[in-house]
Order: C-alpha cells, then structure tokens, then sequence
C-alpha cells in the first residue's frame, strides 16, 4: 500500500460519460491533463483512485455495462491504483473512500474528473468537511452544455465558487505531488 499526504482523485472518467452521445466539453484536453496529473502521482508516488458512477443491476450503468468501464487511455493499474464504484455524486457517500484515504495517511486529495457540476462539486464539497485540504484542478473537470449553460459557463462557474471555501485551485501543467522523500 502506497502511504502519502497526498491523493489524486479522477471521477467518473469512464465510457457512457466521455464517449457517450454528447462529447465533454474539451475533451482531448481533459483527457491528456487527466493523464498528465496521473504520471505526476505515479512519479511522485502519490495513490491513485479512480472513481466509477454505476446505476442498478438492470440499468445501462450496471457494474458490469461497458459504459461503467474507466477510459483505456489513463493506464489503470489494478496491482497499483484504486478503483472504487460510487452510486451517488459524493464519492464519500456508502464507499470506502475516506477510510482507503485515512489508511494511507492523505491529507491533501487532488480532484479532477467529470461531471462539473454533480459529481466532482459534490465531493469538493465533501471532502473538506471530512478535513482533507482539497484541491481541484481547474482545467482537468468538464461537463457538457445543458439547457441553461454552456459547459463553459458550468466550468467557470464552479472554479470560482468552489474556490476558498472548498478548494483551492491549480492547474495540471502547474500541480506538482510532494515527492517521497
């Protein structure tokens, strides 16, 4: 087990959300800072989770739906990364989460992923409250445009409302994961 004060966090970056219907705002630019942010931690020796939105047995988000499955491109390693399944946009809530956190001596969680304003909202406002400095990396979360808002507006929106009370902001290219000393 990897111990460190820091985390990353990627959410729901899987094949029904990215892949789906209607493309992520600026998806290939996520995608590559996603990655970008997994290299850092996985140099830095920093864990990894890897959170994954699932519905019913029934439903086209089932456990075990092709649409459920993380993108093949961020390189998940099953010896080295955490995956854990979440059924609500809190990635606290009926999952394991804190108590994987907490074993590994985490303080500080670095959150990226989708979707803006459900999922990776939620849990920036979450993890604060269970004492994790809380960072989220403004250009490596995304959505899509809504009847409202465009996904620019939602992203926007979020980065500066989220920032001080719940967050602190950075970007992938200017994040750097302590080192193992």
């Amino acid at each position: 087990m990897i111990s460190s004060e820091d985390a990353l966090l990627i959410i729901d970056m899987q094949q029904g959300l990215f892949r789906g219907p209607v493309s992520p705002y600026q998806a290939d630019a996520l995608l590559a800072n996603v990655c970008l942010l997994i290299e850092k931690a996985r140099q830095a020796e920093v864990p990894v989770f890897f959170a994954r939105h699932t519905g019913a047995d029934d439903s086209p988000f089932s456990a075990q739906s092709p649409l459920t499955q993380l993108l093949p491109e961020m390189g998940v390693n099953g010896e080295r990364d955490i995956v854990f399944i979440k059924k609500y946009p809190n990635c606290f809530r009926d999952t394991d989460l804190q108590l994987q956190l907490c074993q590994r001596g985490v303080k500080q969680l670095v959150i990226a992923g989708m979707k803006t304003e459900f999922c990776v909202d939620t849990t920036c406002r979450a993890a604060p409250e269970l004492g994790f400095r809380t960072i989220l990396i403004s250009d490596a979360h995304t959505t899509m445009d809504n009847a409202h808002l465009p996904a620019t507006d939602i992203i926007a929106h979020h980065n500066s409302t989220l920032a001080g009370p719940f967050v602190m902001l950075s970007t992938a290219s200017g994040w750097h994961f302590n080192t193992v000393s």
